[in-house]
């Protein structure tokens, strides 16, 4: 299994990343603030006004270390890498299988049940943890209608069943988001999901943690070999990353919607952390994105046993072993793709 790298996040403006020796150095004011070794490093993201050397970004293309560039808030920019590794007769059965609706909606079947499942497993801890905090009854109806959309998936249905099984079950998810929220519920309510811009505190939190399990799960599909563009529940659109937003979905409630009501519930971001412009969108200050990005790596730390692979792994190590799953799917080594469903 491959070894959990550190992610190298860059949040101060005007540093400047360059090459030293083995070691990429992190500069402020012309001040070395940092030097780590590139050999413990997965890779580094870079926020807002921050800049590298191309001998770094060589430097980096070379031992694998992908750099990805965000606007301050964290909407991506661009990513420097080396070539893609892997076989390319890994890509081309990728491809054929994206082009073949009935394979295509085999995988995205057990893609949606991983999503699935891990959304119901999400309200029902609440309801165990925070019986009285939470709408028993709501969520128990929400928990029964993601039971049907399962057993729904079970069947060999066409790709457009399945998107619209996804669509319903995200519903049910979302209508009771609220419900999980117990502690800053008037800074912290969750009404709908938005996107592009968020317009409230919650739904900026979670579209931030969204980027950066992107850039995780992106990652880990092109250490494999597979195409992180080309998806199968997640059809072809330019500038989309349709199998990493394939992958993404079976972590969404796991990593990223469990950190955000962490945070929020045992008060480690506040209200003060966010500031809305005029246009409405809600961005994040500096701070609050500082101690999102130490939760967010602290939880990749943390291990688990992977339910298929019968084997402990640290949660940053899920997305490498789903992607190692979906390429001996799509060699044939595997019958079928076999999601990560937590338990």
């Amino acid at each position: 299994m491959k070894k959990l790298l550190n992610t190298l996040f860059v949040t101060t403006q005007g540093a400047y990343l360059s090459k030293e020796g083995e070691t990429v150095a992190v500069k402020i004011d012309n001040d070395i603030a940092l030097r780590v070794p590139v050999h413990t490093l997965g890779g580094i993201v870079c926020f807002g006004q921050v800049s590298c050397s191309p001998y770094l970004m060589g430097f980096c293309a070379e031992n694998q270390v992908a750099i990805s560039f965000l606007t301050e808030n964290g909407g991506f920019l661009a990513k420097v890498q080396g070539p893609v590794s892997g076989n390319v007769l890994l890509r081309r059965e990728q491809y054929r299988r994206a082009d073949d609706l009935i394979a295509s909606a085999s995988i995205a079947r057990a893609v949606v049940t991983g999503k699935v499942a891990n959304c119901r497993t999400v309200i029902q801890r609440a309801l165990r943890d925070h019986p009285e905090k939470v709408d028993a009854e709501a969520i128990s109806q929400a928990s029964q209608k993601l039971i049907n959309s399962m057993r729904r998936l079970q069947t060999e249905s066409p790709l457009d069943v399945v998107r619209g099984i996804e669509g319903e079950s995200a519903n049910a998810y979302f209508e009771v988001f609220d419900h999980l929220v117990t502690s800053q519920k008037d800074d912290f309510r969750f009404h709908e999901r938005n996107r592009r811009p968020p317009l409230d505190n919650i739904n900026c939190l979670l579209s931030f943690i969204y980027t950066l399990l992107m850039h995780d799960v992106r990652a880990a599909l092109e250490s494999v070999g597979l195409d992180p563009a080309v998806g199968f529940l997640h059809r072809d659109r330019p500038g989309r990353y349709g199998l990493a937003l394939d992958l993404m979905e079976e972590f969404r409630p796991f990593i990223a919607d469990r950190l955000s009501l962490s945070l929020v519930n045992l008060c480690q971001v506040q209200a003060r952390g966010f500031k809305k412009k005029e246009s409405g969108a809600v961005w994040m200050e500096d701070d609050t994105r500082k101690t999102v990005l130490v939760a967010y790596q602290k939880r990749k730390q943390e291990e688990i046993e992977h339910p298929f692979l019968k084997e402990k792994m640290a949660v940053g190590l899920l997305p490498y072993a789903q992607a190692l799953l979906m390429a001996r799917h799509l060699r044939g080594d595997l019958d079928d793709y076999p999601p990560f469903i937590w338990k």
